[in-house]
C-alpha cells in the first residue's frame, strides 16, 4: 500500500513549533517510502478560526519546502480538503446516522441544564462523563424528537465493560478500561462533526496510511479505533510524537519568544536551519548526524526512533546552527541576505562587500551584523581606556600610548594602505623594538575600534577606513590614554 500521510492543521493563528514539527515528520514519513503528503484545512471549529491563519498556513509550508502533493489549493482525488466544504457535501452526517444504524452512535436530546449537573469536579479539574440516557429512547421518540426539530447532538456508543488495546508505532500496545471512555459526541448541535470524529473519516477517506500527532491524543487513540472498528475499516499506524519545551522544561509560548515558526524567521533564523532544528526535537538518525538539508532528511528519517522524552528547544544550540548554516552559504546568497543589515549602519563611502565577508563566520543570525560592524562607520569617543593595558601581552597604557606615537610617525609617512603593505611595514617596526606582532598591534585595533573583539585585525581595519580615518582615530585615541 502507498504511504499517505497528511497535515492537517486548524486555521486558529501562527504555526507553532509543534505545528511544524508534525508537518515536517509526516512529510519526511512519505517521501521516505514516495509517498504522498497531503494538506487538509481543519476549520470546523469556527469560534477559533482567526483571519489571515489560512495564509500563515500556506506561507510557512512553503518557506519551510513542505510541498503537499494534494490539498486545497492545487486539488486532488479525495477533496475537497476543507473540512467546511466535506460538511456542507453532508459527508460527516451520512456517516454518524451510519453509525446510529449499526448501533455503534445514538442521537442525544440533552439540554445544556441536564449535562452541566453531569459535571464532576476531580483533582480540581471539571470533568463530564455522559451517562447514556438518551441511548435508551425508542425509536418512536427519537423520530417524534427530531420532526418537532429538537436540538441534538450525536454521540458515540462506547462499550462500559471489558478494555480496548489499540497499538502505537513508539509506544507499543496500550490498554484502557471500556469504563474510562465517554460516550464522545460525533456530530455538535450545529451540524458539524468534533475534531475526533472528522479526523478519522477523513483520514479514512483519504486513504491515510500514518497519522501524526502530538502524544496528548495519545488518550483519544482508544475512541478512534473503537470508531474504525465500528465502520470496518483499517486503523492506521499512530506515531505520537514528545511534548517540545523550553529550557526550563515548561510548555513552549509566546513569552518564550519562539514558539512559532514566525518567532523565529523573525529572529533572523534561517527557514532551512529551523527545519533542520525542529526535525531534531525528538528524533535523531541512526548516522549521529546533526546538519543536514531537506533531501538528507528524507533519507535519514525512520520514524521509529523517535523518542518518548519530551524534546527541549534549546535556543543557544539553534543559534549556534544557524551560525553554521551562514558559513556553510554560498557568497552570493550570503551578500544579499547580509547587505540590508550593513547598510543600516554603514553610511561612509567604505567596502561595505568587504565588511560583510569579514564577518560571515563571526555571527549566528543576521540582525547579529550591526553591532559587529558599526565601528567601520563611527567609533564611540568613549570606550574603556584600559582595554589598553592588556595582561596577555604584558602591555601597559603607557606602553600602548609610546607604540601608538610610534606607529602614528609611520602611517603619517604612508601613502599604500593596503593590508598587507600595513603588515609589513608594522611587523618591521616591531622587530626593530623587539615587540611581538600580537603586543604591537592590540593598542593599534583598539584605537582603531575601541572593541576587545573586532572581526578583522587592526592593519585590516586601517585599510577599510582608510589613510585619514586611521591617523585620525590613533591621534584621538593617544589624547585619550593620556
Amino acid at each position: 500500500m502507498k504511504v499517505r500521510t497528511r497535515f492537517a492543521p486548524s486555521p486558529t493563528g501562527y504555526m507553532h513549533i509543534g505545528n511544524l514539527r508534525t508537518a515536517l515528520y509526516a512529510y519526511l514519513i512519505a517521501k521516505h517510502d514516495c509517498g504522498d503528503f497531503l494538506l487538509r484545512i481543519e476549520d470546523t471549529d469556527k469560534n477559533r478560526e482567526v483571519e489571515g491563519a489560512l495564509d500563515i498556513i500556506y506561507n510557512s509550508l512553503k518557506l519551510a519546502g513542505l510541498k503537499h502533493d494534494e490539498g486545497p489549493d492545487i486539488g486532488g482525488p479525495v477533496g475537497p480538503y476543507v473540512q467546511s466544504e466535506r460538511v456542507k457535501a453532508g459527508i460527516y452526517m451520512d456517516y454518524a446516522k451510519m453509525l446510529v444504524e449499526k448501533g455503534e452512535a445514538y442521537y442525544c436530546f440533552c439540554d445544556d441544564e441536564r449535562l452541566s449537573k453531569l459535571k464532576k469536579t476531580i483533582n480540581g479539574e471539571e470533568i463530564s462523563f455522559y451517562d447514556k440516557h438518551c441511548l435508551s429512547l425508542s425509536k418512536e421518540e427519537i423520530e417524534a424528537n427530531l420532526k418537532a426539530g429538537k436540538p441534538f447532538v450525536i454521540r458515540q456508543n462506547n462499550p462500559t465493560t471489558g478494555t480496548t488495546t489499540f497499538n502505537d508505532d513508539l509506544y507499543g500496545d496500550i490498554t484502557v478500561d471500556n469504563s474510562e471512555l465517554d460516550d464522545m459526541v460525533l456530530i455538535k448541535s450545529d451540524g458539524y462533526p468534533t475534531y475526533n470524529f472528522a479526523n478519522v473519516v477523513d483520514d479514512h477517506l483519504m486513504n491515510i496510511t500514518h497519522v501524526v500527532r502530538g502524544n496528548e491524543y495519545l488518550s483519544s487513540a482508544p475512541k478512534y479505533n473503537r470508531l474504525y472498528d465500528a465502520f470496518g475499516w483499517d486503523i492506521p499506524k499512530y506515531i505520537h510524537c514528545p511534548p517540545i519545551t523550553d529550557e526550563t522544561h515548561h510548555k513552549l509560548s509566546k513569552r518564550h519568544g519562539a514558539a512559532s515558526f514566525e518567532d523565529m524567521i523573525a529572529l533572523g533564523l534561517l527557514p532551512e536551519c529551523i527545519l533542520n532544528f525542529v526535525a531534531l526535537l525528538g528524533w535523531s538518525p541512526a548516522s549521529n548526524e546533526e546538519i543536514f538539508d531537506l533531501n538528507r532528511m528524507i533519507e535519514l528519517f525512520d520514524y521509529r526512533r523517535i523518542s518518548k522524552s519530551p524534546a527541549v528547544l534549546d535556543m543557544t544550540k539553534l543559534r549556534w546552527m544557524n551560525g553554521k548554516y551562514i558559513e556553510m552559504m554560498d557568497e552570493n546568497r550570503y551578500l544579499n541576505l547580509a547587505m540590508p543589515y550593513v547598510d543600516k549602519v554603514i553610511t561612509k563611502d567604505l567596502d561595505k562587500k568587504k565588511i560583510a565577508l569579514l564577518v560571515k563566520t563571526r555571527i549566528e543570525v543576521f540582525p547579529d551584523i550591526p553591532d559587529k560592524i558599526a565601528f567601520f562607520n563611527d567609533m564611540s569617543s568613549d570606550y574603556d581606556k584600559n582595554l589598553y593595558a592588556n595582561e596577555k601581552n604584558k602591555l601597559t597604557k603607557d606602553e600602548s600610548a609610546s607604540i601608538l606615537n610610534d606607529v602614528l610617525n609611520i602611517l603619517e609617512n604612508t601613502d599604500d594602505f593596503s593590508n598587507d603593505n600595513l603588515f609589513t611595514i608594522l611587523k618591521e617596526y616591531g622587530k626593530s623594538r623587539d615587540i611581538k606582532v600580537g603586543k604591537l598591534m592590540w593598542p593599534i585595533r583598539i584605537a582603531l575600534s575601541g572593541l576587545e573583539v573586532t572581526p578583522a585585525g587592526a592593519t585590516e581595519i586601517a585599510s577599510i577606513i582608510g589613510r585619514g580615518e586611521t591617523i585620525n582615530r590613533i591621534k584621538n585615541a593617544i589624547n585619550y590614554i593620556k
